[in-house]
């Protein structure tokens, strides 16, 4: 949630004790909706147990909403981001207690009802209602202890006339005790209150996944207000923007910056999940969280804690999960009509029979009993949010920002993908890649020379030589009696000789290019490089190609998603065509198109969807915006540093890795795989045990055994998704793509900046 204005009324947010399933949040909507006047002012974060109301009309007041969420049997306090407050043992154990309570007396009363029928076989055959009262006793205290927080919410859905699973337990429960049943009612109480707290501990599990990620931010940081000033210690929630914050070797980065001394290499794999540690030099930034290696270093801060790049990763995955999947929306929508249509057909089972044969009437009830108890949706419930949740944590494990399980399905359907060039396919920057000196001069004198007459220009290609002479360590002096050349580049005087620089056309107009050196440019041209020429009255001095160059990754990620069957993988660029058509060779698309305004890339993925149906846009994230509206899923590049790039896409590959794309796709397809999977078998089992009511071949404690062993498969399937990593053989393909001598000379790895229009691509 977006913080408040001073002239605004504050959100309200709650932790919600109780709060651990999509049931839970149902039961919340019920109460709050008519209070707050509509769904979409309540936002839900069932991994922290929060509840966010946000202003608007009609007004309420904090304790209008306590009372409402007090009558679902649930908890309202008061939430603390610094603090979510302390918690008492009850309400950390309770349900652990009460469950244990229930079991351990359930064993009491079958070790008591085993020694006075003489043997577990008759124990389990005889009836507990000729058992004398004290013999009952463990029985009813298992039964109360099991239903000890499942009976408000049953009574409460009884009142709102809402049959929920609840109700379903009570129902089944209850009619148990009615008909003698004393240990299949303590049975079946307590097997729902152990899948109830295993339900609850599995939600724990994905919320200390999240968790996790914040914990790695030290609570202290070290800093210095001067050069000579001594290093004092504060809080890093207190530390201001701009402060110099010394980190030590192997210690945590507190605070999002920019390198203000030192070298290092840092592990970034918490924020972005690189295997490998990046290095950093002074002007580089550092994250928060994020590893030092054997260096000490000092930087400025550019952020708050609030405000640093892991804080939007966790508040964006706990956002997410307002933004349901189609086959959450689905399985609620199921589970809505599911439920009442279940309770009426035990009514029919228990009432129709006996009434039609005659007679039966216990063996009859017995059955709808046990229909109630299949028919309980727990599992199918639990199946679908427990997957997405762990979905979406494991993806941004791996340094990928997905904003909700709706746009975790979609990237399971995709059919295409739309992919800007400058900036996604290639770097997006311009770099020297070649220097060619000639008529006697060595590398040094031509970059002294370029550096002496770029010194003053902020061109692009003029940067790109300068960066390349500093890190050459190449001193110049700037150029003396200067001119530019308007369009062709420039000329001034170098230790008393004038030389000029420029493009190809410039060296063309002076009439100095020899057969040999246009061959020489048109080679370097050829392979996508812009031309810098040096030269003077007597003679060229040598060439310089500068030129974009392709992520490493970029052509192995094009057959990996290939592989992964889509269809096209198409490049978009505002770039010309000459340029376009050299990455498109570089990387392997199946469609180039160049020279497009933003008007005409919302054209290209417009048409492409029709073609193909589902299709993203991957771009970095600002200039591609209307693109990335236009695609069933958009994708931006650059997430670290770019707040824009987060908050407009869909997904983020906040490392910057065009690697992650197969892996987000292969993900995806796994997530919806175990999503299915724990629906089908939720159903399955629902409908084996019908069949088996029906022949009256299944009892009480067989049915609620069955219902928590599949609430647990469902909850244990949709966790394996956590240890999800890009580990997978297509993951490696595309990361691994260049590795091959042979495909290094094959693909030019840098190409042109020129020719790009005012719209950057």
């Amino acid at each position: 949630m977006p913080a408040e204005s001073k002239n605004e009324p504050a959100a309200l947010r709650f932790k919600i004790r109780g709060m651990d399933c999509a049931e839970e949040v149902t039961a919340l909507k019920r109460e709050l909706v008519p209070l707050c006047g509509g769904e979409e002012r309540i936002v839900f974060d069932v991994l922290r147990g929060k509840m966010t109301i946000a202003p608007g009309a009609p007004p309420v007041t904090a304790q209008a909403i306590r009372e409402a969420v007090g009558r679902t049997g649930m908890e309202a306090l008061p939430w603390s981001e610094a603090s979510p407050g302390p918690v008492s043992g009850w309400a950390r154990h309770g349900r652990l207690w009460m469950c244990a309570a229930s079991g351990l007396l359930l064993l009491g009363g079958f070790v008591v009802q085993a020694l006075l029928r003489g043997g577990v076989v008759q124990a389990l055959a005889g009836k507990a209602q000729a058992l004398p009262w004290w013999a009952v006793l463990p029985y009813l205290g298992a039964a109360i202890s099991g239903a000890w927080f499942i009976l408000p919410r049953a009574l409460l859905a009884l009142r709102k006339l809402r049959p929920d699973m609840n109700l379903l337990m009570t129902i089944a429960a209850a009619g148990a005790v009615a008909i003698g049943e004393w240990f299949e009612a303590a049975t079946v109480t307590f097997l729902f209150s152990l899948a109830l707290l295993l339900e609850s501990w599995s939600v724990g599990r994905a919320r200390r996944a999240i968790q996790a990620l914040v914990a790695v931010t030290p609570p202290m940081a070290r800093l210095r207000s001067g050069p000579e000033a001594p290093v004092t210690e504060r809080a890093v929630a207190e530390v201001p923007v701009g402060a110099t914050v010394l980190v030590r070797p192997g210690e945590r980065v507190p605070l999002d910056g920019v390198l203000l001394a030192g070298t290092t290499e840092v592990d970034q794999s918490p924020i972005t999940g690189e295997s490998r540690p990046v290095p950093k030099t002074v002007g580089d930034q550092l994250f928060a969280g994020t590893i030092n290696g054997d260096g000490a270093i000092e930087l400025r801060t550019t952020s708050t804690l609030e405000d640093t790049q892991l804080s939007r990763i966790v508040r964006m995955v706990e956002e997410a999960q307002s933004r349901r999947a189609p086959s959450e929306q689905w399985v609620e929508r199921f589970a809505r009509i599911y439920t009442p249509v279940m309770l009426a057909l035990a009514v029919l089972l228990a009432t129709v029979p006996p009434l039609i044969a005659g007679g039966g009437w216990g063996r009859w009830l017995y059955q709808a009993l046990v229909l109630l108890v299949i028919a309980c949706p727990c599992a199918l419930v639990i199946s679908t949010p427990v997957s997405v949740v762990s979905g979406l944590t494991a993806a941004a494990r791996a340094g990928i920002l997905i904003k909700g399980g709706a746009f975790l399905e979609t990237a399971a359907h995709l059919k295409g993908m739309a992919l800007d060039k400058t900036g996604t396919l290639t770097h997006g920057r311009a770099r020297v890649q070649k220097v060619l000196p000639l008529n006697e001069h060595t590398e040094g004198d031509l970059l002294r020379i370029a550096a002496a007459l770029e010194s003053n220009s902020t061109h692009p290609l003029a940067r790109a030589v300068l960066d390349y002479a500093a890190k050459a360590l190449v001193e110049a002096k700037p150029a003396e009696s200067f001119q530019a050349l308007q369009g062709l580049g420039a000329e001034g005087v170098v230790d008393g000789t004038r030389y000029w620089i420029g493009s190809h056309r410039l060296l063309e107009e002076r009439g100095q290019e020899t057969p040999e050196i246009h061959q020489q440019a048109a080679t370097l041209e050829d392979a996508g490089h812009s031309l810098v020429a040096i030269g003077n009255d007597r003679h060229v001095c040598g060439l310089i190609s500068v030129g974009d160059g392709v992520r490493e990754a970029a052509d192995g990620v094009v057959r990996a998603l290939h592989d992964l069957g889509l269809e096209k993988v198409v490049m978009l660029t505002g770039d010309n065509r000459h340029t376009a058509e050299a990455v498109g060779v570089a990387t392997g698309v199946d469609e180039i198109k160049a020279e497009l305004l933003p008007g005409d890339k919302v054209k290209a993925v417009e048409d492409l969807a029709r073609r193909l149906g589902v299709v993203a846009m991957v771009g970095d994230g600002v200039n591609d915006a209307p693109a990335l509206a236009a695609s069933s899923l958009g994708i931006a590049m650059g997430g670290i540093g770019t707040a824009a790039a987060v908050e407009t896409a869909d997904v983020t590959l906040i490392a910057d890795d065009l690697g992650r794309l197969p892996w987000l796709v292969e993900h995806a397809r796994r997530t919806l795989r175990v999503i299915h999977q724990n629906i089908y078998f939720a159903l399955g089992v629902k409908a084996l045990f019908l069949v088996l009511a029906a022949a009256n071949l299944a009892t009480l404690w067989m049915a609620i055994a069955a219902d928590m062993g599949a609430s647990l498969l469902v909850v244990a399937n949709g966790l394996r998704l956590l240890s999800s990593g890009v580990k997978g053989d297509i993951g490696k393909r595309a990361a691994n793509a260049d590795a091959s001598p042979a495909h290094a000379a094959a693909v030019p790895k840098r190409l042109p900046d020129k020719g790009r229009d005012c719209w950057p691509s």
